[in-house]
């Protein structure tokens, strides 16, 4: 285990240090969220007048833009390891005592870390454009710990489908044939009760509609905590199962070495 924490320790230092040199990459995937919610947050105002509909819209939008960007850019996540296997830098990982455990863990918690800073800018953003969030500090915490949740299970998945089908261009199609479906089919802009019955039915096995019911609930000034315990209990389920998967994609792929 200490092998493991040290070997995921190291490898996660080596991807802040990527980061760190490219800090242009954190700015350009908050450019489309940005523009959902400051101009979502505009166009689609006076949908809080509708019966059906609670509270100011900007208020309901900002915590689901911020796990909709979790999960974008965590879809993406698998594209250093493509560029790993074209560089020849996971051959050589692979064939290292490194843990594949460690190597999962490492990853993840690279992208765990992104999302906390992209939320907190978000959540700076959103109250700049007028937001608020009565929940305070707890719900903004709830809330930081739903978009890692969505982070983890995008991420997984996408490191998965790297791994297995080697290709920058496949897995850029798998990304972005989950990403917008799953924006769509979900409460992240519009009320479940103003949505066709058949979209709010699909958006009760949608991740991403947990995290923002779970996210908005937490903001709330008085939350029902057990719906929000319910859905983040059912996200980190969900993260478990697709870092496994992505561990279970490492052997697939050294297999095939």
């Amino acid at each position: 285990m200490t092998a493991a924490l040290t070997h995921a320790r190291l490898l996660s230092g080596r991807s802040l240090r990527t980061l760190s040199r490219q800090p242009a990459y954190l700015l350009f995937t908050l450019v489309q969220p940005m523009v959902w919610l400051l101009l979502f947050g505009q166009l689609f105002r006076r949908v809080a007048e509708l019966p059906g509909f609670e509270g100011n819209y900007l208020d309901y939008l900002t915590p689901g833009v911020v796990v909709m960007t979790a999960m974008m850019t965590a879809g993406w996540s698998g594209t250093a390891i493509v560029q790993d296997m074209e560089r020849g830098v996971m051959d050589r990982t692979l064939t290292s005592p490194i843990r594949r455990s460690a190597l999962v863990a490492a990853g993840l918690a690279h992208q765990a870390l992104v999302t906390v800073v992209q939320s907190l800018i978000m959540f700076a953003i959103g109250l700049l454009a007028g937001a608020r969030y009565p929940g305070g500090a707890r719900g903004l915490l709830v809330v930081l710990a739903c978009a890692v949740l969505v982070a983890l299970v995008f991420a997984g998945l996408s490191n998965a489908v790297a791994l297995l089908v080697h290709q920058q261009e496949a897995l850029i199609a798998v990304s972005q044939f989950l990403v917008l479906p799953l924006a769509f089919l979900s409460s992240v802009m519009m009320a479940p009760a103003l949505m066709p019955g058949w979209v709010a039915r699909a958006a009760r096995f949608n991740p991403l509609d947990w995290a923002a019911v779970a996210s908005r609930e937490a903001l709330r000034a008085a939350p029902d905590w057990g719906l929000v315990l319910d859905r983040v209990a059912l996200l980190a389920a969900l993260a478990i199962l697709m870092a496994w998967l992505a561990a279970r994609a490492y052997r697939v792929h050294q297999r095939s070495l």
